[in-house]
């Protein structure tokens, strides 16, 4: 199992000019009209979703890291991508384009594309590949962050580290732009869009459904209040709940109106800046022990992974800025999570294949 970190790292200078995939022609036929914001578009593009156009907006990108048991066998990759990727679902093969209104309004416009411009193979440098494997993967996906995607193609790519680490033979890095679908859909969609070499025919294995039918925190009931203290402590619980719901939705309130938080080394620049370098860290941990600790501490598994990425974080900042006072820092994020029950897989592709 492996968490992936993302946190904010100075430019190194050992991908400088390896790490950047060289501009490739555009891989989609586009006229002109659709080119013109101002000119009558040959075709009427598909309206985006909200979401999508929240994410679009923000120019948010979704990288995956995919280690691969043999040697990058590009024949085989390049006919999977056209023929379960491209072909079936229409976000693969559309640009985004404005609508043509005042508004100005984002939308989906199918076009040709050329599986072969969304390939890259970089050219890295030999010494670093034998030197630290790892780090020369890290390096070329921090690179990644900093660059933007290309507007003129669909907003996908796959990138191909042919080389040995000591976790996978060769490595595969999607980058795509969010506004095609959500983590979860993703790779719910290339473990279903995947085969077994010994047997072709069978269906991809998929992760068994969750045994758990209720809610993660039950409810708990009301014990015998035999006792003026029973009853007390009985209402006491229901107040700090009461309290603390409202100092969240003050604070809430406050951060949309005007509250934000100070300046520290994983905070964005002044301007915005979404391109900034970053560093993509990821271990390897046993599940087993997250279950253990889930399981000695009565929480969840969400739990234990927002506890070990909250102390890593908090390591990291600590040992980078040599501070020592942690009363004076604030530093608050936003999980968007999908609370809509999903039955199967398909429902996860069918996310994709509608944009929803």
């Amino acid at each position: 199992m492996e968490i992936i970190n993302r946190v904010a790292a100075s430019h190194s200078p050992l991908m400088e000019v390896a790490a950047t995939p060289p501009r490739r022609p555009r891989s989609v036929h586009v006229s002109a009209e659709m080119e013109c914001a101002d000119s009558s578009m040959a075709v009427e593009p598909e309206p985006m979703s909200p979401t999508g156009r929240i994410l679009e907006e923000m120019g948010v990108c979704i990288v995956v890291l995919m280690g691969l048991g043999t040697p990058v066998n590009l024949p085989v990759f390049r006919a999977g991508i056209e023929t379960e990727l491209v072909t079936r679902f229409p976000r693969f093969r559309s640009v985004q384009v404005m609508d043509g209104s005042k508004d100005g309004k984002p939308g989906w416009v199918q076009t040709k594309v050329n599986v072969d411009d969304h390939i890259v193979f970089p050219v890295l440098d030999p010494a670093a590949v034998v030197f630290d494997p790892e780090k020369t993967v890290e390096d070329y996906v921090a690179s990644l962050s900093t660059l933007p995607m290309d507007r003129r193609r669909p907003l996908w790519e796959f990138h191909f580290l042919d080389f040995p680490t000591s976790e996978a033979t060769s490595t595969a890095v999607l980058r795509l732009h969010h506004s095609i679908g959500d983590a979860m859909s993703i790779m719910t969609l290339f473990m279903a869009s995947s085969c077994s070499t010994a047997d072709p025919a069978r269906l991809p294995a998929m992760p068994p459904p969750p045994k758990r039918t209720g809610a993660i925190y039950q409810p708990q009931p009301r014990p015998a209040l035999s006792s003026l203290g029973d009853y007390l402590a009985w209402a006491w619980s229901y107040f700090v709940l009461v309290w603390h719901t409202l100092v969240d939705i003050i604070l809430l309130a406050a951060t949309v109106l005007f509250l934000s938080d100070p300046r520290t080394l994983l905070t964005r620049g002044d301007n915005g800046e979404s391109h900034r370098r970053k560093r993509f860290v990821h271990r390897s941990i046993s599940l087993d022990d997250v279950k253990l600790i889930k399981t000695t501490m009565n929480c969840t598994l969400n739990d234990v992974l927002v506890g070990v990425t909250s102390a890593a974080l908090s390591r990291y900042y600590f040992r980078k800025s040599g501070h020592t006072n942690t009363k004076s820092i604030c530093l608050r994020s936003f999980v968007p999570v999908n609370i809509r029950p999903i039955s199967s897989r398909q429902t996860y592709v069918t996310k994709v294949e509608t944009g929803n």
